[in-house]
């Protein structure tokens, strides 16, 4: 059986997760492996799916409420041992510094353009293969 990788996906909008799941495809590039997606709507959630199961990538929307994926971002950080790499979601090309303030390893901007988001994706999880079947 082929190794997968699971993408946590944090947004409080149903439609941008599934503009990240459609975006992504099964595998965003031939290089990695499939990809299935967990999904969070709450900051709870994401912290208590960090905890446990192995995540290879967060894809973390800024835009989210209450608690923002800027914030989210760098609370994970500073919390989460062996933290997976992080894809912001942004709203403008100008909040990229937010981005960086907040240590994500990515950013994109949103409205999602699928090829851009895809070769973010397959980046960071070629810096953090799955190691499981």
């Amino acid at each position: 059986m082929q190794p997968t990788a699971t993408v946590l996906v944090y947004s409080d909008d149903a439609s941008t997760r599934e503009q990240v799941r459609l975006a992504a495809g099964r595998r965003p590039a031939a290089d990695v492996p499939p990809v299935e997606f967990l999904e969070c709507a709450t900051l709870p959630a994401v912290l208590k799916a960090l905890a446990e199961r192995r995540v290879d990538v967060c894809v973390l929307d800024g835009e989210t409420a209450p608690a923002g994926g800027m914030g989210v971002c760098r609370q994970i950080k500073d919390e989460v041992f062996d933290c997976p790499p992080v894809l912001l979601l942004i709203g403008r090309p100008q909040d990229a510094w937010l981005a960086t303030w907040s240590r994500a390893e990515a950013a994109v901007t949103h409205p999602l353009d699928p090829v851009a988001f895809a070769d973010a994706l397959a980046a960071l999880l070629r810096v953090r293969p799955a190691v499981r079947a």
